[in-house]
């Protein structure tokens, strides 16, 4: 009885010693679990999301190490935390923004970004990667930080951009003023050589000067070289230089140099100039901006049908080449546009697009638009909206240097406000979501 007592106790011992066993094995994973979770705590609530505490250590860390290669010396730690965390709170704000409003980067767009990067930094994809790898960082890492500005990027540029008005009165004062002139103007690369004339001097010393700087232009219109002349005759300080001046804006050009220097093609000399300093002539090497932008304008008309269930491929284009025919034979293209087109938008007005410009319409359209002659029918062509037929009517050259003068100082002007008004929306945004701080923990 005793050895069965004995027996019954050692074998509860057993079981217990199992059971502790089965129970370990059963929760100590959710256990050592519970523990790694509590390791990375929530530092902050943004609405919906979280930013955790290895993020924030994280971002520290690399903040740091940019810090320190700057040879800046870093502020107090809590404040630098504290500036990174407001950070991390916004960048989570604006990728949910991101996620719900549909953007989404593609693996091809974000390649080519990385690619950019990576030609940026004077290296290829590899040596990039491999740079990567010795930082301790990863391909993964670097692919997911990427993505997450460029979705950063363009929830701001949507946002912000839309808030950003410039009126026209606006536009016509910043190019009236000082900096929009300057700005705005073109740059030129210009030659100088000056024959100085004394405050003493007479009338017949003046016209003596005058007189050699004629003789100079005279010279270089026969093909000396300006640089030469300028070495041996220019009291200007860049004489030595073969009076180059270099690149200059043409607003910084002294006053009676302008009008001169708007007058020359690239390559020719100026009539002497008069100034209180003597007699000068500046040959114009090159010039960027400010030229007469030309652009191909047609004023074309089109036919189009598009295939369906019932009608196919071949037969549209047999109708169209039928169309085309008689158009050829005498009959009114306007005539047949506004009975058989399917565009809604022309077919009211016989097919007219009215005046065109690079860009306005699909590749298939504008290859067959500027290669075709003057009223010609062309061949039917496809594009994604379907099969057509298109005459030109008319050819012209228009002059758009006004438009892309205003277009360049609008986007200036838009450029300056969109900084301004970024500080605005951010705090707006912040102020207007659901934020909670934790207790701050040291790593």
């Amino acid at each position: 009885m005793v050895f069965m007592d004995m027996n019954i106790q050692r074998t509860s011992k057993q079981n217990l010693a199992g059971l502790i066993l089965v129970f370990s094995m059963l929760f100590l994973p959710s256990m050592v679990n519970a523990q790694i979770k509590v390791l990375d705590k929530i530092t902050a609530i943004v609405d919906d999301d979280v930013v955790l505490q290895s993020e924030l250590d994280q971002r520290m860390m690399a903040v740091l190490t940019q810090i320190q290669a700057s040879g800046t010396q870093a502020p107090p730690e809590d404040i630098l935390r504290q500036q990174i965390l407001e950070r991390l709170i916004s960048e989570r704000l604006q990728l949910t923004m991101g996620y719900s409003a549909g953007i989404r980067i593609t693996d091809e767009e974000l390649n080519q970004a990385i690619a950019r990067i990576a030609t940026n930094n004077k290296q290829t994809m590899d040596e990039y990667i491999d740079e990567l790898a010795l930082q301790g960082s990863s391909v993964g890492i670097i692919r997911e930080e990427i993505r997450n500005e460029m979705t950063i990027l363009r929830v701001q540029q949507g946002k912000v951009m839309r808030r950003i008005r410039i009126s026209e009165q606006e536009l016509d004062n910043f190019l009236s003023s000082e900096e929009g002139r300057f700005v705005t103007s073109p740059d030129v690369n210009i030659g100088q050589i000056l024959l100085s004339i004394s405050s003493g001097s007479s009338k017949q010393e003046v016209d003596e000067i005058l007189a050699k700087t004629l003789e100079l232009l005279d010279q270089t219109n026969k093909g000396e070289d300006f640089r030469a002349l300028a070495i041996a005759n220019s009291a200007d300080q860049s004489a030595l230089q073969g009076g180059d001046l270099g690149w200059r804006k043409m607003a910084q050009l002294p006053g009676v140099f302008i009008d001169a220097v708007e007058q020359l093609n690239l390559g020719e000399v100026s009539k002497p100039i008069r100034s209180d300093a003597g007699y000068h002539l500046i040959k114009l090497y090159e010039r960027r901006g400010g030229e007469k932008q030309l652009i191909e304008q047609h004023f074309a008309r089109h036919i189009l049908i598009k295939p369906n269930q019932i009608r196919d491929v071949s037969t549209t284009i047999a109708q169209l080449n039928n169309l085309r025919s008689q158009i050829i034979a005498g009959k009114g293209f306007s005539i047949l546009a506004k009975e058989f087109s399917e565009d809604p938008g022309s077919a009211l007005n016989g097919g007219e697009l009215g005046w065109s410009t690079p860009g306005m319409f699909v590749p298939e359209f504008e290859q067959t638009m500027s290669t075709i002659a003057v009223n010609d029918v062309s061949a039917p062509f496809s594009s994604q909206f379907g099969w057509h037929i298109l005459q030109v009517t008319e050819r012209r050259e228009q002059d758009f240097s006004d438009e892309i003068l205003r277009n360049r100082a609008q986007n200036m002007l838009r450029q300056r406000k969109y900084e301004e008004e970024l500080q605005v929306w951010l705090q707006e945004i912040r102020d207007e979501a659901f934020i909670e701080i934790k207790e701050p923990t040291q790593s």
